[in-house]
């Protein structure tokens, strides 16, 4: 069903980080939500007049919040194809994450409103009105919102979107939520016990418990989070196959919405290799990463001795005790001067933000270490870099 729907409303599904794309993959299920939303609050709407509970009056205003949300998203998914301007170089591809936290906020809302609602009902107790019509909406609903969760959850992971993860989350929640409804209609109307009140605060902490999670999700992006291990391991291997770089490091990527991401990198090249040459090297990689990934690319180049045995040897001794402070860490830029009364080795160290040492502390127990080393004596000349991308585990 889903990629039925997919077929016929969007011509190329799988350049999903075409902006114009993603757009039809918005519409498609914003659509999709408000249709079935309104659908389900006018359905619990009657059931709860027809009985009279909270529970399921708060269930169809839920969905009714949901409409509201899916017309948020689809109105983020249509800023965020906008194309870039003066104002906005970048282009608008975070307003998808945007229009994601405030579907969160949304849902946190109708949740803290539930809770009230559901207190004053437990505090103040009403006969409820059994029906089995009610019964058969809300059965009806919990099938929607399963089918909806499957849909959104589907393109979610296709597209990488974090605003369908959202609404995937909620959807969820909310057939959890009905679910609790429907068994709190059963036992009141079966058994005569008053137990909407509480049904309804069961509901709240789903709803609350689908909102943090959302707005976790889409705050995680827009505050710059560490970019996805496999596109870094992608990128190293695209630049490393090219003869000339030996290593990189300092690689950022920087993420202004799905499809519209930047990197920077330092690529080793050899000291003595043809500059022009290397730069026309440098300049093939860059459009390389940009045709594979949809990436635009700047690349510094670091040119390090490669050639020479001595200082080779050394770097991979260095490598070999700066690992000893931190299993994670690792060095770029490995030089080494000839000094008065000893030799200096110069480089960089990058350091996991979860390394817990300050950056002097890392600097001292280096130096010690290469101090010891033999052949020398040594002094460690270091600089320390924080890591952009996700250290191994």
């Amino acid at each position: 069903m889903v990629d039925l729907l997919v077929k016929a409303f969007i011509s190329r599904p799988d350049d999903w980080e075409d902006p114009e794309i993603r757009q039809r993959y918005g519409l498609l299920t914003g659509g999709v939500g408000i249709a079935l939303n309104l659908l389900l609050s006018l359905g619990k709407f009657l059931a709860g007049v027809l009985t009279g509970s909270i529970a399921i009056t708060a269930d169809a205003f839920n969905n009714l919040s949901d409409a509201g949300s899916s017309v948020v998203t689809l109105a983020g998914f249509q800023m965020a194809a906008k194309r870039a301007d003066d104002d906005h170089p970048f282009g608008h591809g975070r307003m998808e994450y945007i229009s994601g936290l405030i579907v969160a906020g949304a849902i946190l809302l109708v949740g803290v409103e539930l809770v009230k609602n559901s207190v004053e009902k437990i505090l103040r107790p009403e006969e409820i009105a059994f029906s089995w019509a009610s019964v058969g909406i809300l059965c009806a609903a919990i099938l929607v919102k399963l089918w909806m969760f499957h849909f959104n959850r589907t393109l979610g992971r296709r597209i990488g979107s974090a605003a369908m993860g959202a609404t995937a989350a909620d959807s969820l929640s909310d057939a959890a939520a009905t679910s609790a409804v429907l068994l709190g209609t059963l036992v009141g109307g079966l058994t005569g016990l008053h137990i909407d009140g509480w049904v309804g605060l069961l509901v709240a902490a789903f709803i609350l418990r689908a909102g943090w999670g959302a707005a976790r999700d889409t705050l995680d992006p827009l505050l710059g989070q560490s970019p996805d291990p496999k596109l870094v391991e992608d990128i190293e291997q695209t630049v490393l196959a090219h003869e000339l770089v030996s290593g990189i490091h300092d690689l950022i990527v920087h993420d202004y919405g799905p499809g519209r991401r930047m990197v920077s990198l330092h690529a080793e090249v050899p000291m003595d290799a043809d500059m022009l040459a290397v730069h026309d090297i440098i300049d093939d990689i860059e459009r390389e990463l940009k045709e594979k990934f949809r990436i635009e690319a700047v690349i510094h180049m670091d040119p390090i001795a490669t050639r020479d045995p001595r200082t080779n040897a050394l770097k991979e001794q260095v490598a070999e005790l700066v690992r000893e402070v931190d299993p994670a860490m690792t060095i770029h830029d490995f030089r080494m001067t000839q000094g008065p009364h000893h030799q200096n080795l110069i480089f960089d160290v990058v350091a996991p933000h979860r390394c817990p040492l300050s950056d002097e502390e890392v600097k001292a127990r280096i130096g010690k270490l290469v101090a010891g080393l033999s052949g020398g004596p040594y002094f460690a000349v270091v600089s320390i870099d924080r890591a952009y991308t996700e250290p191994p585990a």
